[in-house]
């Protein structure tokens, strides 16, 4: 709706994960660095931990853009919710195995061998990237490490990635899962964004967006996102949607710091900080409360 009132070609705040709009920030990169080298390297498990909203599946694909598909073959589970059966006739499936779906679990894994033996001999690594991996059942994630088991003598014929929330480094803890935890050899963990990350993730989504306005959320308006976000890239957007929302409805040309209370009063997700500051300062009319000065601080 406001598209056209903000001279914009897309909804710079859209929850759903464009790698168009990924901002290269320092731990996102860190991330990147590490899973390229440990796949280079020919490592087993490599582990990425994030909170709910820092921008796991937007890594994923940007990851799977950037592997050189002549060398490596990946495959992509966003749901790992399934059955060791299910997970493997879905690798299967990836891979071009030549399988089908009534074999018994030995033949499936047999199967799978061969067509991983296949994609070696052709000097290519096979890539598997989990996300939300912290909702595997446990038997699930016993045969995905059952399956990294499959080797040469000289490196390890399937890779796997796995991503979730920290819920994935307490079901790690078990100590019937520790043969897997062993083999993580690389773990990085996404961290939110830094007040200063915050202003430039704003900053780059607009521009991306196409919006000629360079100054177009107030540093009051920037601050305030930064506080009831936490930094967490998802809230921010759901903030930033909804503040332009509310400008749009009162035909204003810029983003105000009230448009971004309105919005935290609206999210019951928001951080208790951001909610204090509201309250703190509260609406009068189009204007804070409180001084300018005194909130900067």
């Amino acid at each position: 709706m406001y598209l056209q009132h903000f001279h914009m070609t897309e909804k710079p705040f859209s929850l759903t994960p464009d790698t168009q709009f990924f901002l290269n920030c320092r731990s996102h990169r860190e991330a990147l660095n590490t899973l390229a080298f440990a796949l280079q390297d020919g490592e087993g498990f490599i582990k990425i931990v994030g909170e709910v909203g820092t921008g796991k599946t937007l890594l994923c694909r940007i990851l799977l853009g950037r592997l050189d598909k002549t060398r490596f073959v990946t495959a992509y589970i966003p749901n790992p919710c399934l059955s060791p059966e299910e997970l493997k006739a879905f690798i299967a499936a990836e891979i071009g195995a030549d399988y089908q779906r009534s074999m018994p679990a030995h033949e499936l894994t047999a199967a799978i061998y061969r067509r991983l033996l296949q994609i070696a001999r052709q000097r290519k690594q096979v890539v598997l990237v989990v996300d939300e991996a912290q909702t595997m059942p446990r038997e699930t994630i016993e045969a995905l490490r059952l399956l990294t088991n499959l080797e040469t003598e000289k490196r390890k014929l399937l890779q796997v990635v796995i991503l979730g929330q920290p819920e994935l480094d307490e079901l790690l803890r078990r100590d019937d899962l520790r043969q897997l935890k062993q083999r993580i050899v690389f773990a990085e963990k996404l961290r939110p964004l830094s007040p200063a990350g915050v202003a430039a993730y704003v900053q780059h989504r607009l521009k991306a967006s196409g919006c000629p306005q360079q100054s177009l959320f107030s540093p009051m308006a920037v601050w305030l996102l930064a506080k009831a976000s936490g930094g967490i890239p998802r809230l921010i957007n759901i903030l930033a949607h909804k503040a332009l929302l509310s400008a749009y409805g009162k035909r204003d040309s810029a983003i105000a710091g009230w448009h971004v209370a309105k919005a935290v009063r609206d999210t019951p997700e928001c951080r208790a900080c951001g909610r204090f500051w509201c309250r703190l300062w509260g609406l009068n009319g189009r204007t804070f409360v409180a001084r300018p000065a005194e909130a900067a601080r």
